[in-house]
């Protein structure tokens, strides 16, 4: 296959010379050169030694992959299939509930990682072992050989991250379940890291492991805003949760203040070891806390990130997927700096990087790194293809074979360092990306959606199927009154902070009956709640990353009206249905310029973290 072309680099982000890089960055982009211009060998050395390492395996021996094929790649791209959690379930759950034979991988596992996707309302399990970790941390490794390629001086400073860990639970057979972020900043990878001048922080470690979200929250702003002239680059995970901290200021920025003036924290924070991490940069700086006053007491927040953080050189979020509905807000508080997607990862598998850091949103493309996992794709076809879409393993692609400007489904047999962990063999990952050049012989993909997500404000992913279950569920409350449900759709909300799901319902009174009270509609609003998935009620309640959702009553006929509007677009008036979600831009504004009342969930729904919640599951599956 001819090579094709490669990215180039925009000429407006001139790179710093390479013999301006330290050792260590050097060699970092030269492995980046290397493993992606040697991408076919690299792949198939992967997969030799996932298979040699896992040939006890029984999932591979279910399926024939035992004997003389046990390490033949050429029998495993023959004989596996193609699967999706759903499908491997069963045997994640007998892991969980203590089996420790060899199920899915060699060895035994050590923990589980939980995904922000669910089955069956609850988070999805990964096994995972502690050398994951290692490939995981290199990738972690690259991150600033890349960027400092564009950015000059990222080492005189300090990078103001805000960073979290989640409740954790234990599995039926004593396993510690936790998110991947989680897992990561409690391990030593993490906490025992070198010193290095170009990943020095602001918000000591005792803080972010701190599992009480405003302590945390406060105490690494609070750490922020007194290393303020350090600070060179700003961000946090997911644009959601950058907001998030930027509301949180506007909240608190008087307390904030006044800790700075006296050198004493606030009473609130209780945690003992954040006090005294905090307390080994807190001093009295009366100057400081007039400064910001000045600037947080201004009637705009216009650009608020520059004018507290002066020299921030760019805002480290992802702002790619469903964050992109984000970008205008963070525009707005960083007057335009440089938003920077550096990492494609997920609790399945770390993929790759973006090699041209400080490309707009809409132009960011991850170049997948070879030895993270074995990468197969899955053709998705356009809307005009005739072609069937019940596809099957014989239809996978490899990642040198993959066409530019295609889309694919990711697949990814995973791998894991120096020993066998789990693994998940030919697994759907569930994101469709499109192919937009190559690194030498590895592709580079512009992240497109996740496949069945109608709505998300943070990690949380809501299918349509799951919305309607929990619409349905919800307007039996309106049956007492002769009331129902004609149509409805729905729209995450991001002009508030935090952000929350709204559904649009036209409704259909019967003459002569009682109307329906306000108390009952927000009734429904809870039942929609407490009916979606877990990492839902978990932003709701833990988190507070999602605000209570709403229903916005909408005048009779608007759906016709919404249907009208679509097929002066273009929309066939036979094939047209209402959308379950919708984005915004005229369709919101129509359907808001017909609302007649709206109601919010008067509390949260039920959540907590716990065995209970595996044990449902095991019990399913039993």
């Amino acid at each position: 296959m001819p090579e094709a072309p490669k990215l180039p680099p925009p000429a407006t982000l001139p790179r710093v010379e390479s013999d301006a890089a330290p050792e260590d960055h050097r060699k970092a982009l030269e492995f980046i050169e290397d493993v992606t211009a040697n991408a076919d060998g690299v792949q198939r050395r992967v997969l030799l030694e996932i298979l040699s390492q896992n040939a006890p395996a029984k999932y591979l021996h279910r399926h024939g992959l035992s004997g003389r094929f046990a390490s033949d790649p050429e029998a495993f791209k023959r004989l596996i299939p193609l699967v999706t959690y759903e499908e491997i379930q069963p045997d994640i759950l007998r892991i969980a509930q203590g089996d420790t034979s060899h199920i899915l991988c060699g060895r035994p596992i050590s923990e589980f990682l939980t995904s922000s996707g669910t089955s069956g309302g609850e988070r999805k399990l990964m096994p995972t072992i502690e050398e994951e970790l290692d490939r995981r941390s290199l990738l972690y490794s690259l991150l600033m050989p890349v960027m400092s390629q564009f950015v000059r001086g990222l080492d005189k400073g300090r990078g103001m991250y805000l960073l979290f860990v989640k409740s954790e639970a234990r599995t039926p057979g004593g396993l510690v379940a936790r998110p991947v972020l989680t897992s990561y900043y409690k391990s030593r990878h993490f906490l025992n890291r070198p010193a290095d001048p170009y990943n020095l922080y602001t918000s000591p470690n005792e803080t972010i492991l701190c599992q009480d979200s405003y302590q945390s929250m406060y105490a690494q702003l609070l750490c922020g805003l007194l290393h303020r002239s350090d600070v060179l680059r700003v961000g946090a995970v997911f644009a959601s949760g950058f907001i998030r901290a930027i509301r949180f200021l506007e909240k608190h920025w008087s307390r904030l203040c006044r800790d700075i003036r006296t050198g004493e924290l606030d009473h609130e924070i209780t945690d003992r070891a954040v006090r005294e991490a905090v307390g080994r940069v807190l001093r009295p700086e009366a100057e400081l806390a007039d400064l910001i006053e000045a600037e947080c007491s201004r009637k705009s927040w216009q650009g608020i990130i520059p004018r507290l953080w002066p020299n921030t050189k760019y805002v480290d979020v992802i702002v790619t997927g469903a964050m992109a509905q984000y970008i205008p807000t963070l525009d707005f508080y960083s007057n335009g700096l440089p938003l920077t997607c550096t990492m494609y990862a997920s609790s399945e598998c770390y993929f790759g990087l973006n090699l041209q850091p400080l490309s707009k949103p809409d132009d960011v493309a991850y170049t997948l790194i070879p030895t993270m996992a074995y990468f197969e794709f899955l053709p998705v076809p356009s809307a005009s293809c005739c072609k069937s879409t019940d596809f099957d393993h014989r239809d996978l692609v490899d990642l040198v074979d993959v066409k530019l400007g295609q889309e694919y489904e990711l697949v990814v047999t995973t791998f894991a360092g120096k020993s066998s962990s789990i693994r998940l063999y030919r697994y759907r990952v569930g994101d469709v990306l499109r192919v937009a050049g190559f690194k030498n012989k590895a592709p580079q993909f512009k992240f497109i959606r996740r496949k069945n997500v109608a709505l998300s404000i943070d990690s949380d992913k809501t299918d349509e199927v799951e919305l309607h279950a929990a619409v349905s569920a919800a307007v039996s409350h309106l049956e007492p009154f002769g009331a129902s449900l004609v149509e409805y759709t729905s729209y995450a909300d991001t002009r508030s902070i935090p952000g929350h799901y709204v559904l649009y319902w036209e409704l259909r009174e019967e003459p002569g009956t009682t109307t329906v009270p306000a108390s009952v509609f927000e009734d429904c609003c809870l039942a929609v709640e407490e009916r979606l998935n877990s990492v839902y009620r978990q932003g709701r309640v833990c988190d507070k990353s999602i605000g209570p959702l709403e229903i916005r009553m909408v005048e009779e006929g608007t759906f016709d009206k919404m249907m009208d509007f679509a097929l002066s677009q273009g929309a066939s008036i036979n094939q047209y249905k209402a959308p379950r979600c919708v984005r915004a831009g005229p369709v919101v504004e129509l359907l808001d310029a017909r609302v007649r009342s709206n109601f919010f969930s008067p509390k949260c729904p039920k959540w907590a973290p716990g065995n209970k919640k595996w044990s449902k599951l095991l019990d399913a599956a039993n």
